[in-house]
């Protein structure tokens, strides 16, 4: 077969951005503003492919496969930004089956073949302004339509009043300042700061309000008591960054 064409010019060629657009309109689950104030980063004490420990992190967990008995180190991968965002929305992840989230702000790569030095920021990787939440089979267009991206960050930046201010998203940051596809942009989701909330947006609740108080509780804990490997100097970087008091 000879011509092969870009599955991407395929699709764009039968569904429009402003259609898939509206799909993600229809279905996607955001934070509360309220809920980002009340705290914006829920994992402080990780980043993706930071190592991961046991629970007084004194030893690194590992892997064993069970094919070739090989033991590796774990590694986070997307586990506490899920963890995060699900608390933030009030969800428990047993009852969210076939949903995924979905980091924002990142380095834009289809071919994943760059280091996304965002999501391995703490500061940006457990950060609800930074995630929403999407029926699983959609997720794909956000991590490969750049037009998309645009405007998921365009909403967010809206939404929360915040900007991801990462050095590697200067690039980013001023194309954004230059779009101006309004036409595809969904028309429930806000077109400035404090305007309209979007469909799904989850209201702060009492359950989000107990949740966000044990993981302040539990960082200030870790912090006064894990053991060696916990990387305080991280997290109180992170801490002064969000200026989240303990």
């Amino acid at each position: 077969m000879s011509g092969i064409v870009d599955g991407l010019d395929v699709l764009r060629g039968v569904l429009t951005a402003r259609e898939v657009a509206s799909l993600i309109e229809r279905t996607a689950r955001w934070v509360a503003p309220e809920t980002f104030r009340l705290l914006p980063v829920w994992y402080p004490e990780h980043a993706r492919k930071r190592y991961l420990y046991n629970a007084t992190w004194t030893e690194v967990r590992t892997n064993t496969s069970r094919t070739t008995k090989r033991t590796v180190d774990k590694l986070e991968g997307n586990t506490c930004a899920n963890k995060a965002l699900t608390l933030a929305l009030a969800m428990r992840q047993k009852n969210r089956p076939n949903w995924s989230s979905c980091h924002i702000w990142g380095v834009d790569d289809p071919r994943y073949q760059q280091s996304n030095d965002v999501v391995a920021d703490p500061r940006f990787y457990s950060c609800v302004a930074n995630m929403v939440l999407l029926p699983t089979p959609l997720k794909a267009f956000t991590d490969t339509m750049p037009e998309v991206k645009a405007m998921l960050r365009l909403c967010a930046h809206n939404l929360y009043g915040w900007r991801c201010d990462h050095k590697a998203l200067d690039e980013t940051n001023a194309a954004l300042d230059r779009w101006n596809l309004w036409d595809d942009y969904p028309k429930s989701w806000p077109r400035s700061s404090g305007g309209r909330m979007p469909q799904g947006a989850v209201p702060l609740n009492p359950d989000i309000e107990k949740a966000a108080k044990r993981r302040l509780a539990a960082i200030k804990r870790d912090l006064e008591h894990a053991g060696p490997h916990y990387p305080r100097e991280s997290v109180r970087a992170v801490l002064d960054y969000w200026k989240i008091k303990l």
